[in-house]
């Protein structure tokens, strides 16, 4: 079938991300010498700064990766948690009833410098300066504006003004809105990074004493401390409309580090898929695995009006799920084992049926059935349910309106040719979430804003507690061996958009490139993870590439359709290795701004 481009083939290595100097940065890393690990810590660096709008240096990040040397999938967890002054009782206090989506408040410690280091410790080979000199450049010299990223801050110019001034000095200089596609810098952005690179270089010639020397710069340094001072000692206006000060401290940040876990992996028709346990999203994928599996997909087109039906009704299910029971496994009880078990799928498949379901319907496991009750009567309370007709706003649409506020997420996959590879989600810390710390360059992250404000819930809120993110990269073997790594931005749809990807390569044969240009959808039936948690009842949008046969079939089955324009919807990117070391990679035209390198 025809593509946009071609899918990249090669056998030395192979980077996909959401921006092309990012894909390039790791490339030049692989180059050189370095391995997958190193590459994408370099990657990643340099998409806080080339898309300033969807990630941040205070954000957080999930990646889920193969070791050659260990042999091992597992995950990093760079997801911070609250800090210890969040309590229930201390937000509940300010009048809320859900943590605004921007401000201070909704802030959790930054997870992704300490995982990129710790990721870059155990599995990578190069030293701090390889992996932060790309993103020093950048920010020193500047980059390429995206003409995104300048409507936004023009819609935010007034804003940002008479609320934000600190954000104000670096994205609006001279009080003007930067120019698309003309030089943009970040001087304390750059002046950061140099200055966390001396801390390192300054411990001394051994690789692994400068990377810990850079997480002490960054946790227990200069940077909690600016951190620190700026949370106490500002008044922020956030989406409430009232100004709030930050609970987050230096001993938050001093106290915290990432972590390795196992991943939650599903068997599907030749593939075992890996991702982030129900601290995220993750296991929504693999729950509609498994109400999918013994449906025939591959006997029904990838476009069609009975595959799109299909998924969109078992993801409704999952989602349903996830609302009900995901969190935190350190705090809650999550039944993971049960969701994805065969008995309770079969008993959840027959729900699927010829028409669309306008209802929230999360399944009922013995011993939960208070805590469904208490999750269910809170989003009758708490979730705004808005007209399914209604124009999405994801910031992942090109329609979308320069002054949203709520940004959006990265991703970049990594494969090398010694068989290393890695999915990964930055995100957070964008500068519309919360205003530029002025030492620093950048502001924190407002992923808090996941976590409800009600008690007994697994998402409430709670000191120490990871939230309930969107973030989830993935991970597949095929027949056993490490094989496919792909993921997109795009909050709530981020798993929707890579099933598609994903069941149109496993079951229809499409190579990499030819499944992510195929027209897109999702739905947005259940409660939207952001503030104001919003929800669509029965709401589908589709690409309009999927043609008005199809989209009139959809539509008579009961989906209440919002149909988007073609090329549109979703970033995705993917990465792949055969059994032989022929190595694939892609990436969405979708925004014109994503590319996969290799050779």
């Amino acid at each position: 079938m025809f593509t946009t481009r071609p899918e990249i083939l090669g056998t030395f290595g192979v980077v996909t991300s959401t921006h092309w100097l990012a894909s390039s940065a790791g490339m030049s890393l692989l180059e050189r010498g370095g391995n997958a690990f190193d590459a994408c810590v370099a990657s990643a660096f340099v998409l806080q700064v080339v898309e300033p709008h969807l990630v941040g240096p205070a954000g957080e990040v999930p990646a889920v990766f193969y070791s050659a040397r260990t042999g091992r999938v597992e995950v990093l967890c760079g997801q911070g948690t609250t800090p210890a002054a969040a309590t229930l009782e201390r937000y509940r206090a300010e009048g809320l009833e859900l943590i605004p989506g921007n401000g201070l408040l909704a802030t959790v410690i930054p997870g992704a410098f300490d995982a990129w280091m710790q990721l870059l410790r155990d599995h990578g080979t190069m030293r701090v300066r390889d992996v932060l000199e790309p993103a020093i450049y950048y920010a020193g010299h500047g980059h390429a504006l995206m003409p995104r990223i300048s409507n936004t801050i023009a819609g935010l110019k007034d804003f940002f003004q008479a609320h934000w001034p600190t954000t104000a000095q670096v994205y609006l200089p001279g009080g003007n809105v930067p120019q698309a596609r003309k030089l943009f810098r970040n001087p304390a952005l750059a002046a950061t990074w140099t200055r966390v690179l001396q801390a390192a270089e300054q411990a001394g010639g051994d690789r692994e004493r400068q990377i810990e020397a850079a997480r002490d710069a960054f946790y227990r340094g200069f940077v909690a401390e600016a951190i620190d001072k700026f949370a106490r000692d500002n008044e922020v206006m956030d989406e409430s409309g009232a100004r709030h000060r930050g609970v987050i401290t230096a001993d938050d940040l001093a106290g915290w580090s990432a972590s390795y876990d196992p991943p939650a992996t599903y068997d599907y028709h030749g593939y075992t898929v890996a991702k982030a346990g129900a601290w995220s999203q993750g296991p929504v994928f693999l729950q509609t695995l498994a109400l999918l599996k013994d449906m025939d997909l591959a006997g029904v087109g990838p476009t069609s009006a009975e595959f799109v039906h299909r998924v969109t009704e078992a993801m409704k299910l999952a989602f349903a799920d996830r609302e009900a029971y995901y969190g935190d496994p350190a705090f809650v009880d999550v039944p993971l084992a049960q969701l994805l078990s065969d008995e309770y799928n079969d008993a959840r498949r027959a729900l699927i049926g010829e028409r669309a379901s306008q209802d929230l319907r999360p399944g009922q496991i013995p011993g939960f059935e208070a805590q469904v009750a208490r999750v269910m009567d809170t989003l009758q309370r708490l979730s705004k349910v808005s007209d399914p007709g209604s124009v999405t706003r994801e910031p992942t649409l090109a329609d979308m309106r320069a002054s949203v506020k709520r940004g959006d997420t990265t991703h970049v996959d990594v494969i090398d040719r010694w068989g290393n590879m890695i999915s990964a989600t930055p995100s957070g810390g964008w500068f519309q979430s919360s205003p530029v710390i002025p030492e620093l360059g950048f502001g924190l992250n407002t992923r808090a804003q996941m976590f409800w404000l009600e008690a007994g819930l697994p998402g409430t809120l709670a000191p120490g507690k990871r939230p309930r993110t969107t973030l989830t990269p993935s991970l597949a073997l095929r027949e056993g061996r490490p094989y496919l790594a792909f993921g997109t931005p795009g909050g709530d749809q981020q798993e929707q958009w890579q099933l598609l990807f994903f069941l149109r390569h496993a079951h229809h044969g499409l190579n990499l490139q030819e499944a992510i240009d195929l027209p897109m959808s999702h739905t947005m039936h259940f409660p939207s993870s952001f503030y104001p948690r919003d929800r669509k009842p029965g709401h589908l949008a589709v690409e309009s590439g999927f043609g008005a046969e199809t989209i009139a079939a959809l539509r008579a089955r009961g989906h209440q359709i919002e149909e988007v324009p073609q090329w549109s919807v979703g970033r995705l990117t993917a990465a792949s290795r055969d059994a032989d070391g022929l190595l694939h990679a892609a990436a969405t035209p979708r925004l014109m701004q994503a590319y996969a390198v290799g050779r």
